[in-house]
């Protein structure tokens, strides 16, 4: 399925997996055409089992060739640069000793100025380097990559590993004239027994002359503060990279859920490019801007697919109200509260509205059901329109509705304030309305793409931080943006009218980063 319904584009397509739009600014600073591919990997069979390094190569030459067929038919569409998904070109599940054989030292360009390509014996078992580097070079265009790298270390290096190497998940970054211009070593590791978390955290950077300066991290480190939001905030970048190997987690935590959110947060670009594997619930990759996304989301077949588009630069100058530049100047001034298809909003005193909520149904008191792994305080919708509010802890969430068409279906507005510990230790506070993908209440928090009931509402809490990743997902797994979004006092809130799809989820997913941290973490 490729969506791209929130956009006005000029769509077409090659074939049946290539698919190239155009985005039309009025304010037009800039434009660069830019290229995502979703890969379905090619996998070792056995990765527990070590393979010799003819073996390995035999092997990644299987999805290099893929990745060589896909840079050329993205440049041929004029684009500027590609992104591939992480552990695309050697897959998953290995052991430290059984990914030896993949492993390439890749030099730190920071210090040493080398394109593979032109210079292939510089360094020796560089082969997939070499492979990508003529890939970009004969292309002229940008290829960002992951693989794994190897840093060989001294035994007076007190973190150096017993066998002697540190092995790092790795993105690699190839300019059009095939050198090696970024390296980046993933810091959060998500199950990754073969490979080193970096001692230091890495801000990686790397410039270009049609869009000005990227950043990169890769998958699991997008819901963390470092490196991501340092790398956004203290460097001011407003064009990311970000390859990833996500497993989709319904109603709040599927690909194109979080990097929709994650580039509406931040008022930026993000090219994400996802594996395709569908037997792991892997999929959902995208080219999204600040208010418009082109994605991609197939649990049905098991081929890639190419996204191309050509979208507009955001320059850490631009002044366009249709951006979140900065999370300070979100203003109330021009997200105000107003009455929208005759449902009446709170207009301005949060505090004197949420106060006074008719309860729609005396008997029917708040009950707890599990989310993500998390318990979940949820209040329900019984009625066809009203207002309902129900609070975890010191977090509470308040929601104004009106649904539409009549339908059995069951909506629970949902409060989370808590650690999450399962998957991941990180520290949340979510307001979510959900549709319960069951006939009864205590089916709420679980998965479902399907829904009916389009809604009219106007969402908000009183949050504590001030990094909150709003979400609209309807059925059949469509992304919808907020029309309106920001901080009204104390409070942060989204309004959504008009949706042309059943509601499935509309959460402000809620980061509170410095209660992550534990008695052993990094300052």
């Amino acid at each position: 399925m490729l969506i791209g319904m929130d956009w006005k584009i000029l769509a077409y397509c090659v074939g049946f997996y290539v698919c190239h739009v155009v985005v039309s600014s009025l304010h037009r600073r800039g434009n660069f055409t830019a290229a995502v591919y979703e890969h379905q990997v090619i996998l070792n069979p056995n990765p527990s089992v070590p393979l010799s390094r003819q073996s390995a190569l035999k092997h990644m030459k299987k999805n290099l060739d893929i990745y060589e067929e896909q840079v050329a038919l993205a440049a041929k569409q004029g684009a500027q640069l590609i992104v591939f998904p992480e552990d695309g070109i050697h897959g998953f599940n290995f052991t430290r000793q059984s990914i030896e054989p993949y492993l390439e030292r890749i030099p730190d360009p920071k210090s040493i100025k080398w394109s593979p390509c032109l210079n292939p014996g510089r360094f020796p078992n560089t082969e997939v380097l070499h492979r990508l580097s003529c890939m970009a070079k004969t292309n002229r265009i940008y290829v960002v990559a992951n693989m794994p790298d190897r840093q060989d270390c001294l035994p007076r290096d007190p973190h150096c590993p017993p066998d002697g190497r540190y092995q790092f998940n790795t993105d690699v970054v190839f300019s059009d004239d095939g050198t090696i211009v970024a390296r980046y070593h993933k810091q959060n590791l998500y199950f990754e027994a073969a490979f080193d978390t970096p001692v230091d955290y890495e801000y990686v950077i790397f410039d270009t002359s049609f869009a000005g300066p990227f950043g990169i991290f890769t998958c699991f480190d997008i819901l963390f503060y470092e490196p991501a939001v340092t790398l956004i905030e203290k460097f001011k970048l407003k064009q990311i990279v970000f390859p990833t190997a996500w497993m989709n987690q319904l109603p709040l935590l599927s690909a194109i859920q979080i990097q929709r959110s994650f580039a509406s947060a931040f008022g930026l670009n993000l090219l994400a490019a996802n594996i395709h594997q569908t037997d792991l619930d892997m999929t959902g990759s995208g080219i999204y801007t600040p208010s418009h996304s082109l994605y991609h989301y197939d649990m049905d077949s098991h081929n890639g697919r190419l996204l191309v588009a050509t979208i507009p630069v955001i320059s850490d100058s631009s002044n366009d109200d249709t951006l979140v530049d900065n999370w300070h100047l979100i203003s109330s001034r021009t997200l105000n509260m107003a009455k929208t298809n005759n449902l009446q909003f709170c207009d301005n005193e949060f505090e004197e509205c949420s106060g006074h909520f008719p309860s729609q149904d005396p008997f029917m008191k708040p009950f707890h059901a599990l989310m993500m792994y998390d318990n979940y305080t949820f209040t329900p919708l019984l009625a066809a329109k009203g207002n309902v509010a129900v609070c975890d802890g010191s977090l509470c969430c308040h929601l104004s509705y009106e649904r539409s068409p009549p339908s059995s279906e069951l909506y629970a507005l949902g409060a989370f304030n808590g650690l999450h510990v399962v998957h991941g230790t990180y520290y949340l506070e979510v307001c979510a309305l959900v549709k319960c993908p069951g006939s009864h209440w205590h089916s709420c928090g679980g998965g479902t793409i399907h829904a009916s009931s389009a809604l009219n509402f106007h969402l908000w809490g009183n949050f504590t931080t001030r990094f909150i990743f709003p979400q609209i997902l309807a059925s059949e797994m469509q992304l919808h943006i907020p029309d309106k979004m920001g901080w009204e006092k104390t409070n942060f809130f989204m309004t959504k009218s008009n949706m042309s799809a059943g509601l499935i989820t509309a959460a402000l997913y809620g980061r509170v980063y410095e209660k992550d941290k534990g008695p052993d973490d990094k300052p």
